[in-house]
């Protein structure tokens, strides 16, 4: 085995070096965003001192230019120190297969999608592309992670800005070095770029990458579909209740909070994969509230709105309309870290009782391991933000679409320009793209509070540094039972950040980790028999405990869910009658589910 030449070690002059670059490239990434917006970027156009945030021109976003621009960012002199081994291995690829019998050196095999093509090894074209490129990307992303004098956060920040970049200029993003493209445009003379630019016009229109094709999908249709009534509406969201589907149910019912910068069908996709008709099944009578979309007459929301306006107003109408003491809850994601803000609201009011359990998807109360969201959160950002929600009092959520695709960038963005642009092909009919591609607008001045005071700041596991409406909010006064679950390979919510959840919570609480990640963590139905889940009971301090100790079970880590909830619910079950029917109670139904709120814009 030819061993490749080592590179130079990259110094902290070498890295403000690459900051620069990344940083023209981030630039040059958010005006194109803008412009598929249909923005005009003023903001960015216009200097700090007439509003704007920058003083750049829209580029040209051809490959050569972004190539022209990536080279004019760099300093010559460095930029060929840092690459001499690069280029030293590349032509002694070219040798190996110049030279009569002789073989290229052997590397261990990739797994990586985009170099799944037998072209890209067997080719030897390019697979010196192919092996030029991961090795550029090892040595850039080496030289990140042992950069002394960096502080953490820092590095992750620029190891971020890095893959986005390698991510982008991957050679299989581009017409003339993908093989598979070439191969496509020779077999339909060119049709399919032509098709392809046929979808790339169409998202540009619509200021977003397409998915899934949109007619494939109809809320009410054939995804947030179970049957079931309107049964309250105010200013920030509507109440569905749904129909039982058995002859009895739980006494308490369940209220499903989801998080309002998605819409609440994540949990009510196709039939065979929805969260909400299983837990009907199960019978329980379920309530899940739809959060509006912002508008402009929600700009000046704040979170006491989404606690008191919001969940504290939705359980005492769901305690009202069926006459029970105390009802179930689940928060997922930004809604459980505010059912962690009611239940502190709650438990200092002396209200507590008001929910008998809360279960916690994905979410977080303490910010301090927040993940790869925490990459976006410094005053310049926060500042675009700003900007960006000021003329309309919303945040276009649009940008929080491009924001979380930007975090799987390789999957949601790269694989999808290269199958439907240059490849030309249709879009795959698929329920969690098409809800993924459904965005809904933030209350701008919620949005930076929440930001500022969660994940910068890390206020809410601080005793009375939060207050909602009067009440200030410690967490340790909590004692309402919880289970608490987290998705092993979340990247928006990580384990260990869920974890600490249960270091901050007064009463009995159940952790449990589930195979997968923030949403196929959640959304995984028994009948599927995918992925698995973890359980610990003993005592113990850390995740690394957790694990170390934990039993794996195969499948679905819902009904483990439903059995504690029924440990932690009235022995006596009801019929499901009179109030139970959705519209039948005190309640009249308002209309059918889902709802106009999930529909709006």
């Amino acid at each position: 085995m030819t061993e490749a030449p080592a590179l130079p070690a990259m110094t902290l002059g070498d890295m403000q070096h690459w900051v620069s670059v990344v940083g023209r490239m981030q630039q040059m990434l958010m005006e194109f965003s803008l412009r598929q917006m249909g923005k005009v970027p003023e903001l960015l156009t216009k200097g700090p001192e007439a509003g704007g945030t920058m003083n750049m021109h829209l580029p040209d976003l051809s490959q050569a230019n972004i190539l022209a621009k990536w080279f004019e960012a760099a300093d010559p002199a460095k930029l060929i120190e840092m690459q001499k081994g690069f280029w030293t291995e590349a032509t002694s690829l070219w040798s190996a297969f110049l030279t009569p019998g002789q073989q290229p050196p052997e590397q261990a095999p990739v797994k990586d999608r985009r170099f799944a093509d037998k072209s890209w090894e067997s080719n030897p074209v390019f697979d010196v592309i192919r092996r030029s490129y991961l090795l550029l990307c090892e040595h850039l992303l080496g030289g990140v992670q042992h950069l002394d004098g960096l502080p953490e956060k820092d590095r992750q920040r620029l190891r971020f800005a890095t893959e986005t970049v390698l991510d982008a200029i991957s050679p299989s993003n581009f017409p003339l070095t993908n093989p598979r493209v070439i191969e496509r445009t020779l077999e339909t003379r060119g049709d399919n770029l032509l098709h392809g630019l046929e979808h790339m016009l169409h998202d540009l229109d619509r200021g977003q990458l397409t998915h899934s094709p949109e007619t494939a999908f109809e809320v009410g249709r054939n995804i947030a579909a179970t049957p079931g009534k309107v049964v309250h509406e105010n200013a920030f969201y509507q109440l569905i209740q749904y129909t039982p589907t058995t002859p009895d149910v739980l006494k308490q019912p369940l209220i499903i909070f989801p998080p309002w910068i998605n819409r609440f069908y994540i949990l009510d996709l196709s039939p065979e994969k929805s969260f909400i008709k299983w837990a009907v099944d199960q019978g329980v009578t379920v309530f899940v509230v739809s959060w509006k979309s912002a508008d402009e007459s929600m700009a000046d929301t704040t979170q006491d709105d989404y606690v008191m306006r919001g969940q504290v107003d939705a359980i005492d109408t769901v305690r009202d309309l069926l006459g029970v003491k105390s009802v179930h809850c689940i928060g997922y994601c930004v809604a459980g870290t505010t059912l962690a803000m009611t239940l502190a609201v709650l438990a200092a009011r002396g209200e507590a009782d008001k929910v008998a359990t809360a279960t916690f998807f994905t979410a977080q109360v303490d910010f301090s391991e927040a993940g790869d969201l925490c990459i976006f959160i410094d005053e310049q950002q926060l500042e675009l933000v700003e900007q960006l929600s000021k003329e309309h009092g919303y945040l276009d959520g649009r940008y929080m679409a491009a924001t979380f695709n930007l975090l799987r960038g390789r999957d949601l963005i790269w694989n999808y320009v290269v199958n439907n642009y240059l490849l030309g092909q249709d879009y795959m009919p698929f329920d969690l793209l098409h809800w993924n591609g459904d965005t809904t607008n933030l209350p701008a001045k919620w949005h930076g509070n929440y930001l500022r005071d969660l994940y910068r700041d890390n206020k809410l596991v601080q005793p009375g540094a939060l207050s909602i409406d009067g009440t200030p909010l410690d967490l340790r006064k909590i004692k309402t039972p919880a289970y608490i679950q987290a998705g092993i390979d979340d990247h928006i919510a990580p384990a260990n950040s869920v974890w600490k959840i249960m270091d901050n919570l007064a009463g009995e609480k159940r952790f449990l980790l589930a195979g997968s990640g923030h949403i196929a963590g959640v959304v995984n139905p028994p009948a599927a028999q995918k992925y698995q889940y973890w359980r610990n009971d003993a005592p113990v301090q850390t995740l690394a405990e957790f694990r170390a100790g934990a039993v794996e079970h195969k499948g679905s880590w819902w009904p483990d869910w439903i059995e504690w909830i029924a440990a932690h619910s009235a022995k006596k079950r009801v019929k499901a009658e009179a109030a139970r029917i959705p519209g039948q109670g005190s309640y009249p139904a308002i209309e059918d589910a889902p709802g106009r709120y999930v529909k709006s814009r």
